[in-house]
């Protein structure tokens, strides 16, 4: 059985579709938005999880690297997971308080970059849409892959640039250019973007995180985390894939 089976038969146009339709409130709500994405993150988790142990994480410990505020930290426990959360930003650490209030997890200040766990320490390792945000990307990458026990998962997705969500709030100005973007979204509202560019947000294409999956001798399976299945023949095509598959997953498991 392929490892993407199990969420494979999950990826339907539907589920593209719930999600898409709750993307508006990232900004305005984002525990409305986030609470739906946590779940169908956990949903997914599990699935590659079975698909390759062929039984459920429950009892497992799974570190997700930049947790925020900890939205995912409630979906995971409810699928049995012990939940660590690494996060850098200390206003993001204090503001996941009521996230944390009846222990569904921890959560542990320091940077992906260079993960403050042992070597082999954890069953799985997650990072949802983080490697977007760090100017060394692949060094998060390697540094999942060093904390993640042989035979565990380590799930890295991110949204790439040129897709149609690449430049996060900043809209559809990002394919003008990210510096351009930038300086135009801070003149119209005042200030830098939360994902400004340059600083917080950098270009990181489909190409370049499927040539370091490939070179690591780990990844097990690539397919473009918010399509249904019949669409992720997508991320196979170079050039159309980094407009068309708006976030990337890659899957590798270590030996």
């Amino acid at each position: 059985m392929a490892v993407t089976d199990n969420f494979g038969r999950r990826a339907t146009l539907a589920r593209s579709l719930r999600l898409l339709s709750k993307f508006r409130y990232e900004q305005t709500d984002p525990a409305r938005f986030y609470g739906v994405l946590a779940a169908d993150t956990a949903a997914m988790v599990s699935d590659l999880w079975v698909a390759v142990h062929g039984e459920g994480p429950a009892g497992r410990t799974l570190l997700d690297v930049g947790g925020g505020p900890g939205y995912f930290a409630a979906a995971f426990a409810d699928a049995g997971v012990h939940y660590i959360g690494v996060e850098p930003d200390p206003d993001e650490i204090h503001s996941a308080r009521t996230s944390f209030e009846h222990q569904v997890g921890m959560l542990v200040r320091g940077s992906g970059m260079a993960l403050p766990f042992a070597d082999n320490s954890v069953d799985i390792c997650l990072s949802s849409n983080v490697a977007e945000h760090v100017p060394r990307p692949w060094q998060l990458g390697a540094e999942m892959l060093r904390v993640t026990k042989p035979g565990g998962l380590a799930v890295l997705s991110y949204t790439v640039w040129l897709g149609p969500f690449g430049g996060h709030e900043m809209g559809l100005t990002h394919y003008l250019g990210g510096a351009r973007a930038a300086a135009r979204y801070a003149r119209k509202h005042g200030h830098p973007a939360k994902n400004n560019y340059g600083s917080s947000l950098f270009a990181v294409s489909a190409a370049e995180g499927l040539t370091w999956a490939a070179s690591t001798g780990a990844v097990v399976a690539a397919f473009p985390r918010y399509h249904p299945r019949w669409a992720w023949w997508l991320a196979s095509v170079p050039v159309l894939r980094e407009f068309l598959v708006s976030n990337l997953v890659l899957v590798l498991q270590p030996r």
